[in-house]
């Protein structure tokens, strides 16, 4: 895990702020849950053969004997409040997203902590394909906002209840063929996720399964038409992607549509953000038959590969270096009035001397200063410096919060 410190977080507020903006413009709301929810909540909605909830789920008992786990993801819990809350009650149609941390006790590494963060959004209640294509419509939109266009839209469909099991059956038997040069995660698992077989990032998996059948020649009629009809709108809206038939999600909610923005900037774990269709899910969890859709954005992998100077700090307008006892008690009751007007106002509070002041001033980056003394208390005026090209002009003190508001 790892701290967001003072010089980064101006990053991540531009990364948040931007997808609010974006977000609500496509009729999206927050909604904000709890870190801690029930473990059978994920081993139902995520299921109990994935990596997720074998090895990666931190999981206690609280004091009351309850099996508690730390969120490892957001889909879950925004559908469990949806049902707890009846939100479907007052429209069937919901448009919700979230940001917040995460947690998954797996190994660290480049963009990736057993703390991290994602910034997700949920729409619910529309089965037309054309919400699939809003939904990447609005991923597609945030990218460009934040101006990050090093990524790739890769699209699949992983059929559904109807024509996945017969596909499941024969890629295991397709895999019973191809058992010695598996890792031996992927030996393991074949049987019971046969398709994570395909995502594997080991090279001898990868050789492996190169001639693998694929889902997208499995699908039923209807998946068929629905993916074709996706890949249509998306054209008609112009939003660029290619079609991953090897690409699969980790969670077994996950069916129709699949997603991912790649980008080659981050090694082998490469997706930046991801996503897919889970019709049947919020019915698993004990709610209604209402289809859904949804994303999370990796917001550590965002800020690795964004421009630091794309929400940096901000700077003081005005840094007021005081000399003297009487001049500091005049600074700073003129920075709280500046502050109380919005003006950012910084100034020494340590009694330093004026060039430790000055060069103060200089590190914070002030766009002015202003030098108070005895003589400028005395004349009610003072020299307000522009620090970029060192030009100076007169003001009067009483009329400084006027002045700079």
């Amino acid at each position: 895990m790892n701290d967001v410190l003072p010089d980064v977080v101006g990053v991540w507020q531009f990364l948040e702020q931007s997808a609010r903006e974006i977000f609500s413009t496509y009729g999206f709301t927050e909604i904000r849950t709890p870190v801690l929810e029930k473990t059978e909540l994920f081993c139902r909605s995520i299921g109990e053969s994935t990596d997720i909830v074998e090895k990666e789920m931190y999981t206690f008992a609280d004091k009351s004997g309850n099996s508690m786990t730390l969120r490892p993801e957001g889909t879950a819990p925004v559908m469990r409040s949806i049902i707890q809350n009846r939100l479907v009650a007052q429209d069937t149609v919901s448009k919700l997203c979230y940001i917040g941390p995460m947690f998954r006790y797996e190994r660290p590494q480049k963009g990736r902590y057993r703390q991290f963060h994602q910034i997700g959004a949920e729409a619910i209640g529309v089965e037309d394909p054309k919400i699939d294509a809003q939904v990447l419509l609005m991923l597609h939109h945030f990218f460009n906002r934040i101006g990050i266009n090093a990524v790739s839209l890769e699209i699949n469909s992983l059929g559904c209840p109807v024509c996945r099991p017969d596909y499941r059956r024969q890629l295991i038997q397709y895999l019973e063929q191809r058992l010695e040069p598996l890792c031996s995660e992927c030996q393991r698992r074949y049987q019971t996720n046969p398709l994570r077989v395909l995502d594997c990032k080991v090279e001898a998996c990868r050789t492996a399964t190169v001639d693998a059948p694929a889902m997208i020649d499995h699908l039923c009629g209807a998946c068929d038409q629905h993916f074709t009809q996706v890949r249509r709108y998306l054209d008609l809206l112009k939003v660029p992607y290619s079609v991953n038939a090897r690409m699969v999600r980790g969670l077994d909610y996950y069916v129709r549509t699949t997603f991912e923005l790649v980008t080659d900037q981050l090694g082998s774990q490469n997706a930046v953000a991801a996503g897919g269709r889970y019709d049947g899910l919020i019915e698993s969890l004990g709610g209604p038959p209402l289809p859904g859709i949804g994303f999370a954005i990796g917001l550590e992998r965002l800020v690795l590969m964004l421009d630091q100077d794309a929400g940096s700090l901000a700077v003081p307008d005005l840094f007021i270096a005081a000399l003297g006892d009487a001049a500091a008690e005049q600074a700073f009751v003129l920075m709280s009035q500046l502050q109380m007007q919005g003006v950012r106002a910084e100034m020494d509070f340590h009694g330093k001397s004026l060039k430790a002041q000055m060069r103060r001033a200089d590190k914070s980056g002030a766009i002015h200063t202003l030098i108070i003394g005895d003589e400028e208390l005395r004349s009610g005026q003072a020299q307000l410096k522009k620090m970029a090209d060192g030009t100076q002009s007169s003001v009067r003190l009483d009329a400084l919060v006027e002045m700079l508001t």
